[in-house]
C-alpha cells in the first residue's frame, strides 16, 4: 500500500534557520526520483537546490514562491509505492537516501530523524454542500450541491481531503487535474479561492498611492546584510583612518608580471597579498572579541573576505588560508568565487568564517569610503579607484596613479598607532612593491 512521506525543509547548515522559496522545480502530480531537486531556495547566505530523499508522486506542496519557511517546516509530501512512481529499493523507499542537500552529502554522525508516515486511505469523505455567496441587497437560497459522481473519489492525499472538508468543498463535484483525474491540492485550493474571492477593492488614487510609498521586504540577502551591519554598529566601537598612496609602481609591477604569460594577476590579488603580509606584522587586526569571556582572540589563519556586488545584493565570499597563497593562486580563487557569486551558486560555507575583509569599492568609480566592519571581524581595508592625479614624485610635480586606502578597525583590539602602522605598511607596499619582497 502506498505511503505518504513528508519531506521537511532540512537544516542547511551554518546556523541558518529559514529559507525563501525562489522557484518550485516540481508540481503536484509529478513523479520524482530519489535525490531529485524539488525546490530552489534562497537563504541569507546563498541560493541552493534542495533534493528530496523520497521517490514517488508529489501529492502536496507547501509554500508559495517568495514565501519564507523555517527549517523543519513541510516542503512536499510524496506518495511512495504508487504504480506511477519509479522503481526503488524497498529500504530506500522507507527511509530515503539520507542526503540533506546537493553538495553537502549525508552527515553520518547525526542521528536519523524520525519522519511521520501517514498511510493512504481510500475512504470517501461525506458529501458537503458547496456554499455560494449571495448578493448583499437581496439574499437568495444557497445553491444545491452538484450531483455526486458515481464511484470512489479519486484522491490520494489525506491532506487534500482535510483541506476540502475544512473548507466545505465537495470533492465529488471537482474534476481532478492530476493523472487519471487525481484530485490534487491545487484543485481544492482553486475551489476555495473561488468561494472566498473578495469583492474588488476600489482603486487608490494616484496621490494616495504616492503617499504610501513602495515597501520592499527586508529579507534574504538584503535582510542578512542589514542585520549584520546593524549589529556591527551596535557592538563594535570602530574608527577609520585613511591615506593616499601612489600606486604607479604597483600597476607597473602587475603589468610586468602579466607580460611573461600564464594566468593573469588581478589588482585585487596583489592588494590581498599585501594585506596578508601586513596582518603578519600586525596580528591584532586579524582577531575577534569574545564578549562573554572578555577576551581578544587572535586568529592563526587569515580567511580573507572580499566584497562582491551581485544582482541579489552584496555578498562577501571568503578565501581560506589566504596567507599561504601567492598572487596567482589568489587571482584564481577570487575569479572562482566571483563567478559563483554572480550565478548565485555560493555555498553557505563560502560566505562564513572570514577574519579580515578587503573591500574594493573603487570599481564603483568612487575614491573613498568609511567601511563598516564585517562583524565579528576586527578590521576592513577599503580601496578606492586608482586614477591619474597630480603628485609630487622625486621632488617634482607629476601625474601618477593615485589610490585612497581606508582602514576601519575595532578600537577594542588595538589603538590608533597599530592601525596607523598597518595602513602605512600597506601604503608603502603599494608605492614600492619591493617593500613587500623584503617581508617575504
Amino acid at each position: 500500500m502506498p505511503q505518504v512521506m513528508e519531506f521537511k525543509l532540512p537544516d542547511l547548515g551554518e546556523g541558518l534557520t529559514e529559507a525563501e522559496i525562489v522557484r518550485w522545480l516540481v508540481a503536484v502530480g509529478d513523479v520524482v526520483a530519489i535525490d531529485q531537486p524539488v525546490v530552489e531556495v534562497e537563504t541569507a547566505k546563498a541560493m541552493v537546490e534542495v533534493p528530496c530523499p523520497y521517490g514517488g508522486v508529489v501529492t502536496a506542496r507547501f509554500g508559495e514562491e517568495g514565501q519564507e519557511l523555517p527549517v523543519g517546516a513541510p516542503l512536499i509530501t510524496v506518495a511512495v509505492g504508487v504504480e506511477s512512481a519509479p522503481a526503488a529499493e524497498p529500504e530506500a523507499q522507507a527511509t530515503g537516501s539520507g542526503n540533506v542537500l546537493v553538495g553537502y552529502g549525508t552527515d553520518a554522525s547525526r542521528p536519523a530523524r524520525r519522519r511521520r508516515v501517514r498511510p493512504v486511505t481510500a475512504a470517501v469523505s461525506a458529501p458537503v454542500a458547496v456554499p455560494v455567496a449571495a448578493p448583499v441587497a437581496a439574499p437568495s437560497p444557497v445553491a444545491a450541491p452538484a450531483p455526486a459522481a458515481a464511484g470512489p473519489v479519486p484522491v490520494i492525499s489525506p491532506l487534500v481531503r482535510k483541506l476540502a472538508r475544512d473548507g466545505g468543498v465537495d470533492l465529488r463535484a471537482l474534476t481532478g487535474s492530476g493523472p487519471d483525474g487525481l484530485i490534487l491540492r491545487a484543485d481544492v485550493e482553486a475551489a476555495l479561492a473561488a468561494l472566498r474571492a473578495p469583492e474588488p477593492a476600489p482603486a487608490a488614487s494616484p496621490v494616495a498611492a504616492a503617499a504610501a510609498g513602495e515597501r520592499i521586504p527586508l529579507k534574504g540577502v538584503r535582510g542578512a546584510v542589514a542585520e549584520k551591519l546593524s549589529r556591527s554598529r551596535r557592538e563594535i566601537p570602530d574608527a577609520t583612518c585613511w591615506v593616499d598612496a601612489d600606486a604607479t609602481e604597483l600597476m607597473a609591477a602587475r603589468a610586468a608580471m602579466n607580460a611573461v604569460g600564464g594566468p593573469k594577476i588581478s589588482v585585487l590579488a596583489l592588494l590581498a597579498r599585501i594585506c596578508t603580509a601586513a596582518l603578519a606584522k600586525y596580528p591584532e587586526l586579524n582577531s575577534t572579541v569574545d564578549l562573554a569571556a572578555k577576551e581578544i582572540v587572535r586568529l592563526p589563519s587569515v580567511h580573507l573576505g572580499f566584497a562582491a556586488q551581485t544582482e541579489r545584493g552584496l555578498v562577501v565570499p571568503v578565501v581560506r588560508d589566504a596567507q599561504n597563497r601567492n598572487p596567482e593562486s589568489l587571482s584564481a580563487e577570487f575569479a572562482r568565487l566571483t563567478e559563483l557569486a554572480r550565478t548565485g551558486k555560493l555555498a553557505p560555507s563560502d560566505l562564513t568564517g572570514g577574519t579580515f575583509t578587503l573591500n574594493n569599492y573603487g570599481v564603483f568609480g568612487v575614491d573613498g569610503s568609511t567601511p563598516i566592519i564585517n562583524h565579528p571581524e576586527a578590521a576592513m581595508l577599503g580601496v578606492g579607484r586608482i586614477t591619474p592625479k597630480p603628485w609630487v614624485h622625486g621632488g617634482e610635480l607629476a601625474v601618477r596613479q593615485v589610490v585612497q586606502l581606508s582602514l576601519t578597525f575595532d578600537h577594542r583590539v588595538c589603538d590608533g598607532g597599530t592601525a596607523g602602522g598597518f595602513l602605512r605598511y600597506v601604503a608603502d607596499c603599494v608605492e614600492s612593491p619591493a617593500v613587500l619582497l623584503r617581508s617575504l
